[in-house]
């Protein structure tokens, strides 16, 4: 199967993603911890990624859109479970790791939903920086907490229809 790869620049630093025929396998910030190494064997090909950054376009621009972009996740049946649970968090909004584990009807599974959430290679759009402590507070990002305090805060004003685009602190 072929692997491809870009680089997107957004608000926020230069983007990593890659993909594979069936669809996205990462979307990495630029201080990503769990970064999806590029490797000889993935192709340079912007053209295969015109729709991810057409999307990724609208949402720095403060559009409140729902991404629709194949994606290809690699990993056990679990994570993948938590990743597809995160794309069901509204713009705007936050869920604990306690709240995901009881919708997946694992009510004592909070750390292995967060060690799913820290593993999800494709940032953004598998919206993992939508999850937060029980507390409230602002816990882990692979990407950084900077970039996740960017994120939520430009959501929040995406869904309150008071948008202006946020300058980052990460860069």
């Amino acid at each position: 199967m072929a692997k491809y790869h870009c680089t997107y620049s957004s608000p926020l630093g230069t983007i990593t993603l890659t993909a594979s025929d069936k669809g996205l396998t990462s979307l990495s910030l630029p201080d990503f911890k769990y970064d999806v190494p590029v490797t000889e064997a993935h192709v340079h090909d912007k053209s295969k990624f015109n729709d991810v950054t057409a999307q990724l376009d609208r949402y720095f621009s403060g559009e409140n859109i729902a991404f629709n972009v194949p994606l290809d996740f690699q990993g056990t049946a679990f994570q993948q479970a938590v990743w597809t649970l995160l794309q069901r968090i509204p713009v705007g909004e936050t869920r604990s790791y306690g709240e995901l584990a009881h919708l997946l009807d694992k009510p004592n599974a909070s750390r292995a939903v967060g060690a799913a959430n820290g593993q999800n290679p494709i940032a953004i759009i598998v919206p993992c920086h939508r999850v937060i402590g029980k507390s409230g507070k602002l816990t882990g990002y692979a990407g950084g907490l900077d970039a996740k305090a960017w994120l939520l805060k430009h959501e929040q004003a995406i869904a309150s229809d008071n948008f202006q685009l946020a300058p980052t602190s990460t860069r």
